[in-house]
């Protein structure tokens, strides 16, 4: 695996604090459990899709705070089982999923041992690009009046 050193950033700019912490952290992600896909199913529409065999639905909890997006999962209890061979990992885990701005967690659903996390980006009304009318300066905004060249 390959190594980057980030410092020559660190020194040259100025807020991109998050954005350097954020390939750092995934440069440095190694754990690949549970197994997931992220997908675009809409212009502004995506969906995370975990495969979680062998869980139920109340061992897993989802957290969504401003930037980040947190699916943890723990096994309520082990069991009597022996064992001849465990392929089915059951550990605990804990899988965090960055967000852009304005992404939500529209929905989540789990059937046959696959969670599926609906996100939507809903850009605040504030933040869209407006049309700004155009107003004449010195007539108390009056329109300008079209005259006919002689």
């Amino acid at each position: 695996m390959r190594t980057y050193d980030l410092s020559p950033f660190w020194r040259s700019s100025v807020g991109f604090d998050r954005l350097f912490d954020l390939a750092n952290d995934t440069m440095n992600d190694s754990d690949n459990y549970p197994l997931y896909n992220i997908e675009r199913v809409g212009e502004d529409q995506y969906r995370i899709s975990l495969a979680l065999a062998g869980f139920a639905p109340d061992e897993i909890t989802i957290t969504a705070e401003q930037s980040t997006l947190t699916v943890e999962g723990r096994k309520a209890n082990k069991g009597d089982h022996d064992f001849l061979y465990q392929g089915i990992s059951m550990r605990p885990f804990r899988r965090v999923f960055n967000l852009a701005d304005y992404i939500q967690v529209k929905d989540a659903t789990f059937e046959n041992g696959m969670l599926k996390i609906g996100l939507v980006r809903e850009v605040p009304d504030s933040m869209k690009p407006r049309r700004i009318e155009i107003g004449v300066g010195g007539n108390d905004n009056q329109p300008i009046e079209q005259k006919q060249a002689a």
